[in-house]
């Protein structure tokens, strides 16, 4: 096992919605290394001890990490979680435990693995990315356009830019029917946050052009935006463009 593979290049991306979970437990992607450890390994109890600390952490808090140390260098993980800013404690528990759930089932006995749901974000590593800017395209999706609504990219626009400079890690604003949203991963610094949000939502922008509504998730950080009210990411998003976006070096 190679303490210096990274995931963000080795990442299999898969997107479907599961509708038998609630809204913030959905699933929005998912990516694992392939490289393997072996079973019963160190890494393997290490990996299990991480994750157990990750779901008991989501309990009291909405954001954590960790590092495991072994008895060698290639057995140490590393690895986090972030809920959504507006969940309460018990709904980031219970994402968490999901996507930790997922992320054993999906990325078994791989050296790294990530999950995405809608209300909260989990991975883990054999090489630390903890406090490394990530703008590694991960998820985009961007509704139907029923032609140019002129009033609608305007507040777009507008309420974007207002977040772009906006502070904290977790953003969130409304300009007349457009409501958008914007969140990094805890461990970036205010400036690493802040460049991360601007290629979002740069990225956004101009891929899905005048859709009605968008997505841009990157490796650290993502950036959302719905022109209704109704679509206001407290329900799943139908249709659009699913594309999958793949890590390039």
């Amino acid at each position: 096992m190679s303490g210096t593979a990274k995931l963000v290049s080795l990442l299999i991306i898969t997107i479907f919605v599961d509708p038998s979970h609630s809204y913030t437990d959905s699933f929005l992607y998912k990516g694992c290394s392939q490289l393997k450890y072996a079973p019963d390994s160190a890494y393997e109890w290490n990996v299990n001890s991480l994750l157990t600390s990750l779901v008991n952490s989501a309990t009291y808090s909405s954001y954590n990490k960790f590092t495991i140390v072994g008895s060698s260098p290639q057995d140490v993980v590393y690895g986090l979680f972030q809920c959504r800013g507006d969940l309460s404690m018990p709904e980031c528990a219970k994402c968490v435990a999901r996507a930790v759930s997922q992320v054993g089932s999906f990325c078994s006995h791989s050296c790294g693995g990530v999950v995405q749901l809608q209300g909260c974000y989990v991975k883990y590593d054999n090489d630390t990315f903890l406090g490394v800017e990530d703008k590694t395209g991960m998820r985009k999706w961007c509704g139907p356009s029923d032609g140019y609504d002129a009033e609608a990219m305007g507040q777009r626009d507008a309420v974007l830019a207002s977040l772009a400079s906006a502070g904290g890690p977790y953003r969130v604003g409304r300009s007349g029917k457009v409501l958008a949203m914007t969140q990094c991963v805890g461990d970036l610094s205010t400036g690493q946050c802040q460049d991360c949000v601007g290629e979002a939502i740069g990225q956004l922008k101009g891929v899905c052009g005048a859709a009605a509504y968008g997505d841009m998730f990157l490796g650290k950080c993502y950036a959302r935006y719905s022109t209704n009210g109704a679509q206001s990411f407290s329900k799943g998003n139908d249709g659009g463009d699913t594309s999958r976006m793949r890590s390039m070096q």
